[in-house]
């Protein structure tokens, strides 16, 4: 008897706890909230959307990761790469306009989670039971807790690559050689090894500087944020441009013999794996046009800007990295490209001097300057949308009364990337943010298919040409096979910080959130009425009175005894559900 009773209350807790994990945000809720928040300042036209989408893509992933994908991974075929990045990107893009346009608020795809993924279970019988075990709450929170690793480890990363280009800038212009033990973490991460090793450098104080530079200036306002943003993004694009013109005619075919390099013993290096793997390599330099969608109540207009805006942004970087990629290994041998700065090795053989190479490292420093600035400002609207909710800490949705910014949220993640990137070695974590998107672009694209079954009457202000379905399909297919050739050390860094969120969900997300906050009441406030009821019939009930005091009627007394065990079993019931409901 008393074992039931355990599993019985076991299974009802288990109940309430896959109850509250389901609970998402009716798309009325979403509605009200779209037409009824602002908080936050909606004073960014079309371009200045488009430059923030372009300033969070063009940075690292063609100025540094190029050189050694091509070097390491696939030779002259890491075209293809960037090919097939580009066309997983376009595709993630279409389905994030699709959602954007429907549900135009900063949450981006944590948004679009927990609108969308719970709709299934109303709908949908047999698949129900399934959905029951599917968290709707919880797969938000692993979004968000992913767009922080994207956003913010990415962040870190950039400005560690914008110091590199800036000692190298300095070496080019004036032949002086920075000091290393300013410009290096102490510690360092070997791919080849595995492992850590001390570098003889005291602190990365560039990157530091930096990134205090650019905290400032988010917390300055998101237009003046934006002008700056746009001012950055037009110089790299031109002097990208400059590159690839100025430097095509020099180009040797020979270089580019054999497209393909024959495998050379292991999956990653060279041949058709090989390529394949540089795909996952390079996707880490499509990462970022989901900004615009972080920013979506700062936007006018936000049905119109905001899918255009992304398409657009995916499309002009996808261009401008296939010309620079093809200029890069047809002007040296791919071999030569394995270093920090693979583009002015490209510039070796070419005559153009000093004044060329000056040239792309102002270009990089730039690039690499709005990237870190997108960067931190998403990961500020990701972090206020998720306050907003109850799943972060009340302080991460406090504005500024005056540049009416997430200004907590700003200073807290411009601490982290400043001490990161100072102190420790974030060229591990580069692929962690491409695995990290991936699971982010994988999610977006299930859920538009959800959304296109469960709202089939909804309105879609962005439509494309193509089926949305196929695009959806398909998108999600190449998102898994994209995350096939992960290294291991890459899997344990995502599945580190996967642990890190789920311990911090169940320590504070689980028990805060909004959503749950009026079922918690409704059920407490239920519980008490039955139990008051129950008193009620009790106290009046005649026939309970007189089976409680008759001793003469042996039927009557056996049916009083289960009249009072059955009641006992209720109220004790009752409170094990208050209890439960509690918990």
């Amino acid at each position: 008897m008393a074992d039931n009773k355990v599993a019985k209350q076991s299974l009802s807790c288990a109940t309430v706890f896959i109850k509250r994990l389901t609970k998402r945000i009716p798309m009325t809720q979403v509605h009200d909230t779209i037409n009824t928040r602002h908080v936050l300042k909606p004073a960014l036209n079309w371009y200045l959307i488009t430059g923030i989408g372009l300033g969070g893509i063009i940075g690292s992933g063609i100025l540094d990761l190029s050189g050694k994908a091509a070097a390491e991974y696939a030779g002259p075929s890491v075209i293809i790469s960037f090919i097939a990045s580009g066309i997983v990107a376009l595709l993630a893009a279409l389905s994030f306009s699709e959602l954007a346009a429907m549900m135009p608020l900063s949450g981006a795809a944590y948004t679009y989670t927990y609108a969308s993924l719970g709709g299934i279970q109303s709908k949908i019988n047999v698949i129900k039971d399934l959905f029951l075990s599917f968290f709707v709450e919880y797969a938000a929170w692993f979004i968000g807790w992913n767009y922080a690793l994207t956003y913010q480890l990415a962040a870190c990363t950039v400005v560690v690559s914008w110091s590199k280009y800036v000692t190298h800038f300095i070496y080019v212009v004036s032949n002086y050689n920075a000091t290393t033990s300013l410009i290096q973490a102490p510690v360092a991460w070997s791919d080849d090894t595995e492992s850590f090793s001390i570098t003889g450098g005291a602190i990365n104080l560039p990157a530091i500087v930096i990134t205090i530079a650019i905290t400032i200036l988010l917390m300055s306002g998101i237009y003046a944020t934006a002008i700056v943003n746009l001012v950055l993004v037009v110089i790299k694009i031109i002097i990208l441009l400059i590159f690839i013109f100025s430097t095509c005619k020099f180009v040797n075919v020979d270089n580019y013999q054999p497209f393909i390099p024959s495998n050379q013993g292991s999956f990653s290096h060279y041949g058709a794996s090989g390529t394949a793997y540089a795909c996952t390599y390079v996707f880490f330099a499509y990462v970022g046009f989901d900004s615009i969608a972080t920013v979506a109540e700062e936007a006018k207009e936000r049905t119109r800007t905001l899918p255009y805006s992304t398409v657009a942004s995916v499309l002009i970087s996808f261009l401008i990295y296939i010309g620079v990629c093809t200029v890069m290994v047809g002007l040296v041998p791919y071999q030569l490209l394995n270093v920090d700065d693979p583009l002015s090795t490209a510039l070796k053989a070419t005559p153009y001097g000093v004044w060329l190479p000056a040239l792309m490292d102002l270009g990089a420093i730039a690039s690499l300057t709005s990237v870190a600035l997108t960067a931190l400002l998403s990961q500020t609207r990701i972090f206020y949308a998720m306050a907003k909710d109850n799943l972060l800490p009340s302080f991460f949705a406090k504005i500024h009364s005056r540049t009416e910014t997430p200004w907590v949220s700003t200073i807290i993640s411009g601490i982290f990337c400043a001490v990161f990137s100072g102190i420790c070695p974030v060229d591990i974590v580069g692929q962690t943010s491409s695995v990290s998107a991936l699971f982010i672009y994988f999610f977006v694209h299930i859920e538009v298919l959800v959304m296109r079954y469960t709202h089939k009457g909804l309105q879609r202000p962005f439509q494309t040409i193509i089926d949305p379905n196929l695009i959806a399909v398909v998108g999600a297919i190449l998102c898994i096979l994209f995350l096939i050739p992960t290294k291991k050390v890459t899997w344990f860094q995502f599945l580190s910080w996967t642990v890190l969120g789920q311990t911090f969900y169940f320590c504070f997300g689980y028990w805060h959130s909004k959503r749950r906050q009026p079922q918690r009441l409704e059920s407490i406030n239920s519980a008490a009425e039955r139990v008051s009821t129950i008193g009620l019939v009790l106290a009046n009930d005649p026939q309970n009175e007189f089976e409680l005091n008759s001793n003469n009627n042996a039927n009557s007394e056996s049916e009083s005894d289960w009249n009072n065990e059955a009641t006992d079993q209720i109220i004790e019931n009752t409170i094990d559900d208050t209890v439960i409901m509690r918990f």
